[in-house]
């Protein structure tokens, strides 16, 4: 019980230092935003709120500017159990990508940085 209290304490001090430290997101004008949205369309991130993993990587979507489905993967069993079934594994963060039929799950934050970085972080 003092454990869990103590987890939720330091998840809401990360919650807000991100929010405190948050970057601004990039001016896009209407039609590159329109080109993001549909490269980004098909992808969906697997994430825990309080998880600092996590806000790593949604501070990396936030300062790219982009717009990508964040699906709760402890309170909403339908997207617990995709995540277990398709994905493999209950971790978190995990970046669903789907691209020319096919799904690609991709674990590890860094890793998500990076790729998001490599698509993304030129635009």
């Amino acid at each position: 019980m003092i454990l869990r209290a103590i987890r939720w304490v330091l998840g809401q001090l990360i919650l807000f230092g991100d929010w405190l430290t948050r970057p601004k997101p990039p001016q896009h004008t209407p039609e590159e935003q329109a080109a993001l949205d549909a490269q980004t369309a098909n992808l969906a991130l697997y994430q825990f709120r309080l998880c600092p993993f996590c806000v790593k990587v949604r501070r990396t979507i936030h300062r790219l500017g982009l717009n990508i489905e964040l699906r709760d993967a402890l309170n909403d069993p339908r997207y617990r159990a995709e995540l277990i079934e398709q994905g493999g594994q209950h971790k978190v963060p995990c970046l669903r990508i789907e691209e020319d039929g096919k799904i690609r799950w991709l674990y590890e934050s860094s890793d998500i940085v990076a790729w998001l970085e490599e698509r993304f972080g030129k635009a």
